[in-house]
């Protein structure tokens, strides 16, 4: 009596979702602060100067370095370059380890 049914292919093809489009999501986009922006409200709020009530942070916002000195080009890595690099320099730092010692 309830024996499974499989549905025609005319029947699938009427309920085609690929024909369907999705409506886009609504999602208000925040503007992204700037270093220059970050500093401003690092030094203006009081609330960036102490951690959870209790760790001054005073000290440690007078000594951030500004962003002109972390600003660094970018450099594409060559993987076998770097890998003969590392090791030539791993293999001098043994050598004088090794003459050290014999001295």
């Amino acid at each position: 009596a309830d024996i499974p049914v499989i549905p025609d292919l005319e029947e699938v093809q009427e309920e085609d979702l690929a024909v369907q489009v999705a409506a886009p999501p609504s999602v208000q986009v925040n503007r992204v602060l700037t270093y220059q922006d970050l500093d401003k409200d690092l030094m203006k709020y009081a609330a960036f100067q102490t951690l959870d009530g209790e760790v001054d942070l005073k000290l440690l916002t007078k000594v951030l370095a500004p962003e002109h000195e972390l600003r660094e080009d970018d450099v594409s890595w060559d993987w076998d370059h770097l890998f003969t690099e590392v090791s030539s320099e791993l293999v001098t730092e043994w050598d004088l380890g090794q003459s050290e010692r014999e001295d």
